[in-house]
Parts: C-alpha cells; structure tokens; sequence
C-alpha cells in the first residue's frame, strides 16, 4: 500500500470511503485545486461533478485538509489520513438542500444555474451539519488530471465495480460500460 508523506502523494489519488452513517462517496484529487466526485449512497445519492475548486493542504506529513463551498451553499471541510484508512468529513448543507435534495442529485456541471437559483430562492439556515468519520475502502494512484475517473454518473455496482479491478484498466482509463 502507498504511503503518503508530501502533498505530491495526495493529488492523483482517487479515494471511495463510507461515513459512518452509511453515506458513500467517491473522491478524486484531480490537482492541488480541483477535486471530482460521486456521491453513491445517502441523502444526495447520485450526485456527482468534475472541477469543484478547492482548498488542499497538507496538514502535516499524510494528514490533507480539502475544504470547497459548492455552488449549493454547501460547504465541505474533509481531513484526509489516508495511511490510516479514515477520513473525518463536515459537511454543512443549507436548509434548502436537506429539504429538497432532489434537485441537487444529477451532473452539477449542467446545473450550476439551477443550483444558484435554487440557493436563491430556498431558505438557507439553519443549516444541517453532517460530523462523521469514514473509511476509507479504496486507495489507488490515477494520475494528475485524468478526466475518466470521474466521467459518468454513479450506478448501483460502481464502488464494487471499481474496488474488483472491473472499471478501470492498468493504464487507469475507463473500461466502457
């Protein structure tokens, strides 16, 4: 397994991890300020974006801290211990998205107007604070700025596809589905 020192060993890694809650996500550290994601179980199920803007630092050797506000009002701080296997997450979710998460779950890129409108128009407080630990169940180098780790929605098998080596090649390019 990888072992994580310097904040070069960090971007190009592509994560999936499970609160405790049962939330899955999956994250990956496209550059030192670009994250994509999926989310594949709780209350935004199948939500998922390319180029999200962020905050990354390293915290102190192996610990990152990756904060961003989405254009939901959302706001994420993540503190990453990958050589240990867990994450702790803060999610603050606006009042509106805990009400109507249903609009938030599609390709956010497509949506960024529908996602400032509804910010607009949606009560924002009190907010939701969502304080979890999570474990981290996949860890695997992709490489710095590769557009096919995160390239379509999320579907029911993806995490298992992706940890039993059937999503992506050697070359971690995506094998179609």
């Amino acid at each position: 397994m990888k072992t994580f020192k310097s904040l070069e060993d960090f971007v190009g890694t592509h994560f999936i991890y499970t609160y405790d809650n049962g939330w899955e996500y999956e994250l990956y550290v496209k550059n030192d300020h670009t994250i994509d994601y999926r989310i594949h179980g709780g209350m935004v199920a199948g939500r998922w974006l390319k180029d999200q803007e962020v905050s990354l630092v390293m915290l102190t050797e192996g610990i990152y801290k990756i904060t961003w506000t989405e254009p939901t009002g959302t706001d994420v701080a993540l503190d990453f211990l990958p050589n240990e296997g867990k994450l702790h997450g803060m999610i603050f979710f606006p009042k509106w998205v805990e009400e109507y998460p249903e609009i938030t779950v599609c390709f956010q890129n497509d949506f960024i107007d529908l996602m400032h409108e509804s910010r607009e128009k949606y009560e924002t407080y009190p907010k939701y604070l969502v304080p979890e630990f999570a474990k981290i169940t996949y860890t695997a180098e992709a490489g710095k700025d590769n557009d096919e780790v995160v390239a379509q929605g999320p579907y029911k098998e993806m995490t298992n596809d992706i940890r039993n080596g059937k999503y992506f090649d050697q070359n971690y390019k995506m094998i179609k589905h």
